[in-house]
């Protein structure tokens, strides 16, 4: 394969990649799935160093993106947020440093979160069935109790 191919090869596979970050941005490991089907395992590597050196792929920017992402659409526990990182391939490190960086605010938002779930739940569900479905969820019961007392006051 002359050079002029290889350079032809590696712009379509990287026209490609973008397409697929920029529909949706997307982590390492799930463009590394998704292109895993090709044969040159090298060159999509390479594409992929490329692509990280210039910023479209950026794991710890897609942490930081998609937990604000599911803090203003959903009520989860923060050991579900983690869960649905770490589904999307990401590094276990990755994600728990970002954890401790931002570990009152991701407090905060759980307590907010079960104060939600109790105020839907509380009209037709005892409190004690409550609490055990958000132990379940991955609630720390410090956070169910704090969230117990802000809806009492």
């Amino acid at each position: 394969m002359t050079n002029l191919e290889e350079l032809e090869k590696k712009d379509k596979l990287k026209t490609k990649m973008l397409k697929y970050i920029m529909y949706k941005k997307r982590t390492e490991e799930e463009i590394k799935r998704k292109f895993a089907n090709i044969e040159e395992t090298e060159l999509v590597e390479e594409v992929i160093e490329e692509l990280k050196e210039i910023g479209y792929i950026n794991d710890s920017n897609y942490i930081d993106r998609a937990v604000t992402e599911h803090m203003n659409i959903n009520n989860l526990s923060v050991k579900e947020l983690k869960y649905k990182l770490m589904s999307k391939g990401l590094n276990i490190n990755l994600i728990e440093d970002y954890a401790s960086s931002k570990n009152e605010e991701l407090t905060e938002y759980e307590i907010n979160s079960a104060k939600n779930i109790i105020l839907k739940k509380q009209s037709n569900t005892e409190e004690q069935d409550i609490i055990q479905y958000l132990i379940k969820k991955g609630y720390k019961t410090d956070n169910i109790k704090e969230a117990i007392s802000r809806l009492k006051d």
